[in-house]
């Protein structure tokens, strides 16, 4: 099980929570619990509901999406400090875009659609972070398409 310091050491690393304060860090950590996954373990699955945010604290994972026409292409590779299921924060009724699944044993920190709401209720200053961090992700994105 994973320390409340090496929870923090995780969550510091990742550019969505870079200029988030200690103490607010510290309520991440708080709410996240730990996951594990054995090589060829599915994190996510395309097309399935998701309520959680992850972030790779060890191990390394693909990326993959099923396109319209079933062909199955890799879009990127995962390891230590990546993250992914923003989107699953704010929208609880979104399915995953893409199926994560485990290439090496993984280990993740995942925090709940409800429990990254009752934290941000408790911070609005955090709150109004991490949604312009989210804005200028979704800008990046859409830029790249």
């Amino acid at each position: 099980m994973a320390s409340a310091d090496m929870k923090k050491s995780v969550i510091g690393k990742v550019p969505l929570f870079n200029g988030l304060k200690d103490r607010q860090i510290q309520r991440l950590a708080d709410r996240m619990i730990e996951r594990t996954f054995a090589t060829g373990d599915v994190i996510v699955e395309q097309g399935h509901g998701g309520e959680g945010f992850y972030i790779i604290s060890t191990g390394k994972a693909d990326v993959t999406r099923v396109r319209m026409d079933g062909e199955k292409i890799l879009v990127n590779s995962f390891g230590p400090s990546d993250f992914f299921g923003e989107l699953a924060l704010l929208d609880e009724s979104g399915v995953r875009t893409a199926s994560i699944v485990a290439t090496q044993p993984t280990t993740c920190l995942v925090l709940t659609r409800w429990d990254f709401i009752a934290t941000l209720r408790q911070d609005a200053d955090m709150a109004v972070y991490i949604l312009q961090e989210l804005a200028k992700r979704f800008r990046i994105a859409l830029d790249s398409l």
